[in-house]
């Protein structure tokens, strides 16, 4: 997950926001665009929707988190005085902000305790038999209830590597795993022979809010045979 190296709660929300539903290395880049031209709430709002859409392009649904930054950069100034809240009651009032992206601000902008799920922390605390949830809010509820407070801030990184490279969702390196002998191995792993059906499933879902296919930016360059250059989303 990207979160911001300076630790400015503006721009870890606004990072936060571009990451959703796209890859890391698209989105670092994106972020580090737009803040060279605004990094915060009131320079934001001096730019058109035209332009950062070009300045984020290609994150994932660009088009809309362009309204959604600008939404929030207005809301911010209306109701927090241009601050980003440190609670997550109220970054759940900003329109876009779920309960990641705010446990992900409290945590790597305030240092304050949170416990930041996504897929990899919804996953494999459920496969470790750690916690039994069905979504990834009621995984945050339970850890809070069960996981050592001093543990929060570092669950989601230590998770999100661990995810990655051993347990993987499709053939997880059970063989490898440094826990396999605590790990209680809940729901059957998927094996790479079903990995086709989720490509055909994970294509299906690749569609805009409006239910059509990601559109090719009107700007973006063509390839030597005329051919739109793919953005490899």
């Amino acid at each position: 997950m990207v979160a911001d190296d300076t630790g400015d709660p503006f721009r870890v929300l606004i990072a936060c926001i571009l990451s959703l539903r796209t890859q890391d290395t698209t989105t670092g880049p994106a972020a580090q665009r737009l803040f060279a031209l605004a990094d915060t709430p009131k320079d934001l709002l001096t730019l058109s929707p035209r332009v950062i859409e070009r300045a984020i392009y290609p994150v994932g649904f660009y088009r809309t988190k362009a309204r959604v930054v600008l939404g929030i950069a207005r809301d911010l100034l209306e109701h927090f005085g241009g601050r980003v809240p440190d609670d997550i009651d109220a970054l759940l009032t900003l329109n876009g902000v779920g309960r990641k992206t705010a446990n992900l601000v409290v945590t790597m902008g305030y240092n304050k305790p949170g416990i930041c799920v996504d897929t990899h922390v919804h996953r494999i605390s459920n496969r470790l038999g750690y916690v039994r949830t069905r979504s990834p809010e009621q995984t945050e509820m339970a850890l809070r209830a069960k996981l050592p407070r001093r543990f929060w801030i570092d669950y989601n990184d230590l998770l999100v590597g661990f995810g990655q490279n051993v347990c993987t969702p499709i053939s997880p390196h059970c063989s490898r795993c440094p826990v396999r002998a605590l790990c209680r191995r809940v729901g059957p792993p998927v094996r790479r022979a079903l990995a086709s059906a989720a490509c055909v499933s994970g294509r299906a879902a690749s569609r805009d809010f409006a239910g059509r296919p990601p559109a090719r930016a009107p700007w973006a360059s063509r390839g030597p045979w005329g051919r739109a250059r793919s953005d490899g989303r």
